[in-house]
């Protein structure tokens, strides 16, 4: 059932206040929601290069235990590693062949931090402990069911919108900005461990901003403050640069915290990187949602859908999808302003054939809902035809999650 109506009320670009919040690569809830769906890729992968499909898995409970580090000015080292925890459920073993899901997960997550975090050794610096075992007949069963489309194996709500605010690409572009290969060759001492929350407050935007600095490039307090003004510098720059969205930054808040003369106490430096190494643990689902931001002001579905299966998870599916479904909608129709897309699964249904797929719709002046609400069931009914491929490229991480 598809319904599309006109949404009440005002946009959130007309909101008085807006805040929205964005957990860099490095932090640690980040880092698990990264690591769990590069598994989920690596299995998918695996699964489809032994038997022509993709299996039963759902590796969305991860948990990474923080270590222990000592640090000084010049430098620092590992006391206790990074624990992470890897689970819930693979199929491990089809007939006789057996899939080493272990081996893969723990690769494909080492693989992970090397390609992420400068200075995390993933042999040394963190454990792996990998708790995955084999699914529930009735949910392993939906595997082998007939059908060009999986059943859904959950009743579950997703929630899409498209186009972000102003100040959700404001907030998006510079954390991705401070976590770019050019700005950490231009400014080495800068970790991967980057927080940014934006308020806006009608045009005039006031951000703040975590990040830590490298023990090995600071050797002593007052290089520190030295060396945060000069990044503080660059990030300014930087939003300045960005004239287009029409935002006036009030004041960048650069790791609030830091207090001179006090020291160690009084700087935010790390080891590694990441505030995984000793002081912040992270967990599946407690980061961005799946366009990369958390935006108070829009509706938040509750799924974590980082590591699930891509094929019949609508926890998953359903997340990524509504936000691709709400962009269609937008950049194929003229006269919308803001689009709202919610769909909801019914266990054991194929995942295209959704028990509700519901578009709401902010139109511009003089635009009414029975002049759009045709064709934007079209490019609905369009897109599920083509769900399928559209799953595939999720297996193959061609669609972001966190």
């Amino acid at each position: 059932m598809i319904v599309v109506e006109a949404l009440k009320g005002k946009s959130v670009a007309d909101h008085t206040v807006e805040v929205v919040e964005r957990k860099g690569k490095g932090h640690p809830d980040t880092i698990c929601d990264s690591i769990m769906e590069a598994i989920s890729i690596a299995l998918s992968r695996e699964y489809r290069k032994e038997f022509g499909d993709i299996l039963h898995h759902n590796i969305d409970k991860g948990l990474l235990a923080a270590g222990k580090v000592t640090r000084r000015f010049g430098g620092g080292r590992v006391v206790r590693p990074m624990e992470l925890y890897i689970g819930d459920r693979a199929t491990s073993k089809v007939g006789k062949k057996i899939i080493p899901v272990k081996e893969i997960a723990v690769d494909a997550a080492k693989q992970w931090f090397r390609d992420n975090l400068r200075f995390v050794d993933p042999e040394k610096n963190v454990k792996y402990k990998v708790l995955l075992e084999q699914g529930s007949e009735e949910l392993m069963d939906i595997f082998s069911r007939p059908g060009e489309f999986k059943g859904a194996n959950d009743t579950s709500a997703a929630v899409g919108y498209y186009p972000l605010s102003r100040l959700e690409l404001l907030v998006l572009k510079l954390e991705r900005h401070l976590n770019s290969e050019t700005f950490k060759e231009e400014f080495p001492e800068t970790g991967e461990d980057v927080k940014v929350m934006g308020l806006r407050k009608g045009r005039d935007v006031q951000l703040t901003v975590a990040m830590p600095l490298l023990s090995r490039y600071v050797l002593s307090e007052r290089e520190y403050f030295e060396k945060k003004a000069r990044v503080l510098r660059g990030m300014t720059s930087f939003l300045d640069d960005l004239k287009g969205l029409n935002l006036k930054t009030d004041q960048v808040y650069y790791n609030n915290l830091d207090q001179e003369g006090r020291g160690l106490g009084g700087v935010y430096l790390s080891e590694l990187g990441t505030s995984a190494e000793d002081a912040d643990s992270g967990q599946v689902g407690r980061g961005n949602r799946v366009n990369g931001l958390i935006s108070l002001n829009r509706p938040l579905g509750t799924e974590a859908a980082a590591g699930k299966n891509p094929v019949s998870h609508v926890g998953k599916i359903y997340n990524v999808f509504a936000h691709k479904v709400a962009r269609e909608i937008y950049e194929s129709i003229e006269g919308i302003e803001e689009v709202y897309v919610l769909l909801l699964s019914r266990i054991g249904m194929p995942v295209n054939e959704p028990a509700v797929a519901n578009a709401q719709l902010s139109l511009k002046p003089g635009i009414k809902i029975r002049d759009v609400a045709p064709r934007v069931q079209e490019v609905i009914e369009r897109e599920l035809e083509d769900i399928r491929k559209f799953c595939m490229d999720l297996a193959e991480g061609r669609y972001p999650v966190c």
